[in-house]
């Protein structure tokens, strides 16, 4: 596909994971005009990158987005319209994995509970069987893609045994075991950590209801850092306070900004971050190299890398 691409636009919504002036410096070489811009610039531009979705883009040639997940696009609209959209597939491996493996080691080290401690002034080691290490554990990532491979690669180097759910068996790098998705209450149930990598679509909303937290063992965690709305946040609630799992490590949820009333504030054994697994200083490199790639495939009328719609 040929686009007559002249301006590239980095939408101002981008500052929720890093500054648009840093990714424009940083795409300043490219052979077309990048520029950050807000809504009211948005039809001065071809192409834009973004974090959030606008009305505006329909009108563009093409639009990327800064995260892999592209719920919020309407993707029926973009391809109505011709508008090509691209994501940041690919980039989150290890960032999100390491979000991960911090979420295990504050469980098995109990260094959630020491920074909580620390705030009071309170000198409290935990009890002699609350702590442990985390080789000879078991951890059941749903979803193998770009994310839960880097789950898997980072768990996988601290000792931890990977069990991945997909859709079908068939192997994949980085786990131990591979398994079907109508295995997964059988799996869940021998695991020590579930963690849901999974995108969000019309099949993955709620995945995660009272059925799967009741097929968990009553010691094991729950994370989550695909999107919150697979999870059925009121069953996750029920099932930790009737201590059915032992705890859990979000980083999205059904509405955010988590809610100040939400009860997962304050529940024991819950670690609540703000949808940031992702986050690193390179953010805006790694999303300028894919953009910086797809402006030269354009160039070479070559096909769209991490194309959606």
């Amino acid at each position: 596909m040929t686009l007559d691409l002249d301006r590239v636009g980095v939408h101002d919504s981008v500052a929720q994971v890093f500054p648009p002036e840093e990714l424009v410096d940083y795409l300043s070489d490219l052979p077309v005009e990048v520029a950050a811009v807000g809504d009211d610039a948005i039809d001065t531009c071809d192409g834009i990158v973004t974090f959030e979705h606008r009305d505006a883009f329909l009108d563009l040639d093409w639009v990327h987005s800064v995260q892999a997940g592209v719920d919020r696009f309407p993707f029926d609209e973009f391809e109505a319209e011709g508008v090509v959209l691209t994501n940041s597939t690919g980039i989150h491996d290890r960032t999100v994995g390491e979000t991960v493996a911090g979420y295990l080691l504050m469980f098995a080290r109990r260094l959630h509970e020491h920074v909580a401690n620390q705030r009071d002034r309170r000198w409290e080691p935990p009890a002699w069987n609350d702590a442990f290490t985390l080789p000879g554990t078991s951890a059941c990532v749903v979803g193998t893609g770009t994310l839960g491979s880097g789950v898997a690669e980072t768990l996988g180097g601290l000792g931890v045994r990977i069990m991945g759910v997909r859709r079908t068996p068939d192997p994949v790098p980085g786990f131990d075991e591979i398994y079907a998705s109508g295995d997964l209450h059988e799996v869940i149930a021998d695991a020590d950590f579930v963690i849901v990598t999974l995108p969000l679509t019309d099949e993955t909303h709620h995945r995660f209801g009272a059925e799967e937290f009741d097929a968990m063992r009553e010691d094991a965690y729950f994370v989550n850092v695909g999107r919150g709305p697979i999870v059925d946040e009121s069953a996750l609630i029920d099932a930790l306070e009737s201590d059915s799992i032992a705890g859990a490590a979000l980083d999205v949820f059904e509405e955010e900004p988590l809610p100040e009333k939400s009860p997962l504030w304050d529940a024991d054994e819950v670690i609540v971050t703000p949808h940031c697994a992702a986050f690193t200083r390179d953010y805006f490199r790694d999303v300028g190299d894919l953009v910086r790639d797809n402006v030269a495939r354009l160039a070479d009328d070559e096909g769209f890398r991490n194309r959606v719609v």
